[in-house]
């Protein structure tokens, strides 16, 4: 039924539910995603033995959204989250990927606007978005 797939993929698909139940009013069930979480973060951390690698940096972004989000004024955030991760789920889509590969410390061009809408429209890429991107246009004299 289902072809091979990373293992960082079973765990966003593990997320997923989480995500629903504790938007049902499971509040628990957020904490159950935060451990998972953490879980990855060590996996990830153990994997690539750095605690700056890109993987590593998505799920501290994403334990710190889930952290947020239970402070009341940010509880929309796991909409967001579901959202993003379902896109992990079904297209190889992770927003939050994108997002951490503008930060300063990943990207090896200056910040612009293209960069900003090539990271955005870039096709869902296997491994890491970093790798994928498309390279800046180049410009006429």
């Amino acid at each position: 039924m289902f072809q091979y797939r990373h293992v960082s993929w079973w765990y966003w698909l593990a997320t997923v539910p989480l995500l629903v139940m504790g938007l049902m009013g499971r509040n628990e069930a957020f904490y159950w995603a935060m451990a998972l979480t953490v879980a990855q973060w060590i996996h990830f951390t153990l994997r690539d033995r750095s605690l700056t690698s890109f993987p590593v940096q998505v799920r501290m972004g994403y334990l710190g959204l889930l952290m947020l989000g239970q402070w009341d004024p940010f509880h929309f955030i796991y909409y967001i989250q579901l959202a993003g991760t379902s896109a992990m789920v079904l297209f190889g889509y992770c927003p939050l990927a994108r997002f951490m590969s503008l930060m300063p410390w990943n990207r090896r061009e200056p910040f612009s606007r293209s960069l900003v809408i090539r990271t955005i429209l870039a096709p869902p890429t296997r491994g890491s978005i970093l790798q994928g991107l498309p390279p800046e246009p180049a410009r006429s004299a």
